[in-house]
């Protein structure tokens, strides 16, 4: 049911609902100034402490204005049990019905919204409000192509209530930061990583991460490796990319420092890409017009520094002095000449150092990092092996494969905590190394059964993939490095040591008629150890207690 009133505002209809509330078309009864009045939902008046919190919050968005957030004017209580405030109205379509109806956004688009949405930020956080829950649907699109952000500090008021304090988590899942995921305080860099993703959905049409329930999508935040936005849209500038995944970055602190520095990256990808056009136009017509900006277009290629720019400088300082031109006469001064042979040598210094490497002195290098030890062989594979192998298979696998599948070992060995380098980060770049995040889990609690199921299922799943030749292999030594482990493993003796006293406990209160405390010890024994190769033998000894005639016998009562 529609009220006819709250507070000053008459209602004139209901515009939308959603887990923080209900919003309505309001006229003010004074003025005729037309808002959006939000009611919260009535259970969090009974919470200790909203309303001064409500009243905090509340007070700060009032005192936010930027002309790319919703502008709130008042708020107040109806009728003593309706918590309202009223904003701004602001008419256009929100991003996520928008992305709905029309798809993707032209990527040119998205850096203008995305700097606007910056300035949002910016307002908010030099306040001291962070939003929280920025999405699509609190992004206001109006037709003169302007953004409008919504609900900034109304997260703030549910972050503070009891759902927070009890370890729940504020936001929607598809746009949340991998640190509110895990329940943890937001920050402004938690609205980088939402805006991050935000962007990801407006250049795909897509989310970076989905799931069929939220606590899936949760968990790939925490540990999913999300497509490159290019993956799905290759036209989009590589800078664009670059930044996109820069703010989805799991770690906070190597996402931008803040919105500010957010949008500057966002601007220089237009000056990048206008430079890179100019640069590619003047390639492709071979012409020079002389002009400053050609000059340092051409210079800004190390290969071109010492090269064609100092190579057409001398053809024409030559060929002016045969026609004795003014430009000839110029250069008919030592000091010019002696400065164009410093200019020369240190572009050719500057070439030579910075030039591409070759292919085998990619490979020197990397077997020279290879060579150092563990430290040094993630290096070894990103920056020269795996390369080398992209690039010039036929010439390469033969040598580079076998070094890149240690390295592989190493690193899944590390994972597991089977070295004395084990770094516990987390592997999440394919379903494959998903799996084996999850027995490398089990393996840590101590469920070497799990364990070695998922990876001996992998492995045969991986039987015929030439693609993972490599991982399989690394799978397998991993196998057989958990299959030599003692069984007087700490961890594993611990599990035994329990299981063995609650037998030995179910057996005394048997002997002291005390079935009932038996059984519930025999039960639990068997749900959490069916299944565990080393305590098996308990869990069977448990099974038979239960079964034996000896319980019955003492349940049943004495005539």
């Amino acid at each position: 049911m529609i009220p006819d009133k709250i507070g000053s505002y008459l209602i004139e209809k209901k515009i939308g609902s959603g887990g923080m509330g209900t919003v309505y078309l309001g006229k003010h009864v004074e003025t005729g100034q037309l808002a959006a009045v939000k009611v919260l939902p009535a259970s969090l008046a009974r919470e200790e402490g909203f309303v001064m919190r409500f009243t905090r919050e509340v007070d700060a968005m009032k005192a936010l204005k930027n002309k790319y957030v919703v502008q709130v004017y008042e708020n107040g209580i109806d009728n003593d049990e309706t918590y309202y405030y009223a904003m701004e109205y602001v008419e256009g379509t929100t991003l996520s019905k928008y992305i709905r109806n029309h798809g993707r956004i032209a990527w040119q688009d998205v850096i203008a919204y995305s700097v606007q949405i910056c300035q949002a930020l910016k307002a908010a956080h030099d306040a001291g409000i962070v939003h929280r829950d920025l999405k699509p649907s609190n992004l206001i699109l109006t037709d003169d192509n302007q953004i409008k952000l919504l609900d900034f500090g109304v997260a703030q008021v549910f972050a503070s209530s009891k759902l927070t304090k009890t370890g729940g988590i504020i936001g929607t899942a598809e746009y949340m930061s991998p640190e509110q995921a895990k329940g943890q305080r937001a920050t402004k860099k938690s609205d980088i990583y939402s805006l991050g993703a935000v962007m990801y959905a407006m250049l795909t049409a897509r989310p970076p991460f989905s799931g069929q329930t939220s606590m899936e999508v949760i968990q790939k935040h925490r540990f999913g490796q999300f497509d490159r936005p290019r993956t799905y849209v290759p036209e989009i500038p590589h800078w664009l990319d670059d930044v996109v995944c820069q703010c989805l970055e799991k770690d906070p602190d190597k996402r931008y420092p803040d919105a500010y520095v957010l949008s500057l990256r966002l601007k220089e990808i237009l000056k990048k890409v206008e430079v890179s056009s100019s640069l590619e136009d003047t390639h492709a017509t071979g012409t020079f017009d002389g002009t400053a900006e050609t000059i340092v277009a051409e210079s800004s290629d190390p290969n071109a520094i010492g090269g064609t720019f100092m190579r057409d400088m001398l053809r024409a300082e030559i060929e002016n002095a045969n026609s004795g031109s003014p430009f000839a006469r110029y250069f008919d001064n030592v000091w010019i000449l002696a400065l164009l042979l410093i200019a020369l040598l240190a572009g050719g210094i500057f070439w030579f150092t910075e030039r591409p490497l070759s292919e085998e002195e990619k490979y020197e290098k990397g077997i020279a990092l290879f060579q150092q030890g563990p430290l040094y062989w993630p290096r070894a594979k990103d920056e020269y092996l795996q390369p080398l192998l992209e690039e010039n298979p036929e010439r390469w696998e033969e040598k580079v494969e076998p070094i890149l599948a240690e390295i592989i070992v190493q690193e899944l060995k590390q994972e597991f905590g089977l070295t004395r380098l084990s770094r516990k980060r987390v592997l999440a770049m394919s379903d494959a190394h998903r799996f084996l995040k999850m027995a490398s889990e089990y393996f840590q609690l101590g469920d070497r059964t799990r364990a070695e199921a998922i990876l001996q299922n992998l492995y045969n799943l991986l039987a015929n993939n030439t693609d993972q030749r490599e991982l399989r292999r690394a799978i397998g030594e991993i196998l057989k490095e958990i299959k030599t482990i003692s069984p007087d493993n700490k961890s594993d003796a611990n599990s035994v040591s329990l299981a063995q006293e609650a037998l030995q406990q179910a057996r005394t209160l048997l002997m002291e008629s005390e079935p009932e405390q038996a059984q519930s010890i025999l039960r639990s024994l068997i749900v959490l150890y069916d299944g565990d190769s080393m305590s098996q033998k308990y869990v069977d000894e448990a099974r038979q207690l239960l079964n034996a005639k000896v319980i019955n016998t003492l349940e049943s009562p004495t005539p």
